[in-house]
């Protein structure tokens, strides 16, 4: 297997995307069970295609783009085998000049998932790790899975959490069983705190605890906040407000393709108060910066 590394020149990118998901693989195997694809789709309204990995390249190399991408393994909680990340860091390989793989595991299964974590970094290259609690089924706060932080924080890769509302199970019975409250942002305060080396994204607008996001990015300069997952015309004021100002050196541009597209958020930026000034930072330079892509 072909070990990941970049050969992206980012001079030459108009954007890096820091949130992208590859849904089914090369076997046509989907990173979700159906009743919970089915879902999504009617929670976001749409039943578009879900690109493989090989289209998710093509795709941004026509824009420009460079693209980190991921899965999520949440194997123990939905009982669904997960997409490889080991399969996506190969084809990352194949993509090196438009993607960066991020690795995921699946945290409640202990020692494994430091194992899993180790050999993704060591011998496929990735990047960093994608977590969602709600649908993974852990609290991030727990300390039960500081070995797997701990190892994250050793390898020098990025932590990815999902915050907020999930469309993930809406409208389904009891949501399927997830709990939103997971994907609190506070809940990432004492990782943050306990792990200052670690670098920490927290995913999306974190609709509704937006101001407990804004927080601990405030007062932990080891957090990042992408603005993937929402239409940027439906951005809270306040995150504008300090994208704008205290926080603008780590706010990153993200979409959450392919349920929503960069060419969508990118026109409705157009029509926010996100000032001129600070968007190449959000849309290129913070990336750089925290991957540690070479200019």
């Amino acid at each position: 297997m072909t070990r990941y590394e970049p050969a992206i020149d980012v001079d030459a990118l108009t954007a890096i995307d820091v949130h992208v998901h590859i849904e089914v693989d090369v076997h046509g195997h989907s990173s979700l069970p159906p009743a919970l694809v089915e879902a999504a789709s009617t929670y976001f309204s749409t039943d578009g295609p879900r690109p493989d990995l090989d289209s998710v390249a093509a795709y941004y190399r026509e824009r420009r783009m460079a693209a980190v991408v991921f899965t999520v393994d949440a194997t123990t909680r939905l009982g669904h085998p997960a997409i490889s990340s080991a399969e996506i860091a190969e084809g990352a390989a194949r993509h090196n000049d438009v993607l960066i793989p991020f690795g995921s595991v699946d945290p409640l299964q202990g020692a494994a998932a430091v194992d899993a974590a180790r050999r993704l970094v060591e011998e496929n290259g990735v990047r960093g790790f994608k977590f969602h609690p709600t649908v993974q089924g852990f609290d991030p706060s727990d300390e039960r899975y500081y070995p797997l932080y701990a190892a994250i924080e050793e390898l020098g890769a990025v932590a990815l959490f999902h915050t907020g509302q999930t469309g993930i199970g809406a409208g389904l019975p009891g949501g399927y069983g997830f709990r939103l409250g997971l994907s609190n942002p506070m809940l990432l305060d004492p990782v943050a705190a306990d792990f200052p080396r670690l670098q920490i994204i927290m995913a999306h607008p974190s609709v509704p605890w937006q101001d407990e996001a804004l927080a601990v990015a405030t007062h932990k300069h080891n957090t990042w906040i992408d603005l993937s997952g929402w239409s940027p015309k439906y951005f809270p004021a306040e995150l504008v407000r300090y994208a704008n100002s205290v926080l603008k050196n780590r706010v990153l541009f993200g979409s959450d393709f392919p349920l929503l597209t960069p060419d969508r958020w990118i026109r409705d930026a157009e029509s926010t108060a996100l000032k001129p000034d600070v968007m190449p930072g959000i849309m290129r330079d913070n990336a750089t910066r925290l991957l540690g892509l070479t200019r």
